[in-house]
């Protein structure tokens, strides 16, 4: 009797301690991916480019990241051209014609692109997407008819597997998506928990640095539904740590060397 107490005990503490060394994994346990690099307006950190320029592509290119960001707005008689604010100077972009934005000159001396010079760049590098801002207009007609032009011009230029979509408005997201299911396509706004920005039929989630910083279950919760994360605009060496660290899958920066640096010497 002795012996069967002794030996009940043994497989007792022998289990114990098994389950010590060899504790449960915890629910979250989808492998982090490598970050990859998105270049926030190109690289336009170097002599002669400018933000959503051409060179800016081309030197994204170069560097050989993971993909390159500009905004797109539609001219009043249907010309896309590629530019981050609403407005050049005076002139707003969605109430000008083509023909009064086609003397507009970037900070480099280029002229302002086109949305199909920039593609056509774009097509010379297969390796780099192109992460495609559609930025917020007037009205969702306008919205629609951005979304549809820009497919169009995608498609001409066989670049439909290049190309990533990304809004503010959530109304161009699911007009991108509705327009091409296949396409990957990314909220910007911040707003929306990533449960429902899944059940929107959406890519994932990409959000400004502070949002993810007050809200870090949300980078979980994203990995754990099967939906992408993107940050943005992450500048900073301590920022880029942590956003690595926390695995998300790409970070958008304006100093897309630095972090490519950066992730390699973890590799």
């Amino acid at each position: 009797m002795k012996n069967c107490f002794l030996i009940l005990m043994a497989l007792f503490v022998g289990g114990r301690i098994h389950a010590a060394e060899s504790p449960e994994k915890p629910m979250t346990s989808v492998a982090k991916p490598v970050t990859q690099v998105v270049a926030h307006r190109g690289f336009w950190k170097t002599a002669g480019s400018a933000q959503n320029s051409l060179s800016s592509l081309r030197n994204a290119q170069e560097l050989g990241v993971y993909g390159s960001e500009f905004d797109v707005w539609l001219t009043k008689d249907d010309v896309l051209v590629v530019n981050h604010d609403a407005k050049i100077g005076k002139t707003i972009i969605e109430e000008a014609t083509f023909a009064e934005m086609a003397a507009v000159l970037l900070s480099n001396g280029e002229k302002l692109p086109t949305l199909e010079s920039y593609l056509k760049i774009g097509a010379k590098n297969k390796k780099t997407r192109l992460v495609f801002e559609l930025k917020p207009h007037k009205s969702k007609e306008r919205e629609r008819r951005a979304a549809a032009l820009s497919v169009a011009l995608v498609e001409k230029h066989k670049l439909s597997g290049q190309v990533e979509y990304i809004s503010f408005s959530l109304h161009a997201c699911k007009e991108f998506r509705r327009l091409v299911p296949s396409a990957q396509v990314y909220y910007l706004g911040g707003d929306l928990p990533p449960a429902e920005i899944k059940r929107h039929g959406l890519t994932g989630i990409d959000y400004k640095m502070g949002v993810l910083r007050k809200n870090p279950k949300w980078i979980d919760e994203a990995r754990e539904l099967g939906l992408k994360i993107n940050v943005w605009t992450v500048n900073k060496p301590a920022d880029m740590r942590y956003f690595i660290g926390c695995g998300v899958d790409f970070i958008t920066t304006d100093e897309p060397g630095k972090l490519c640096a950066m992730i390699d010497a973890k590799k």
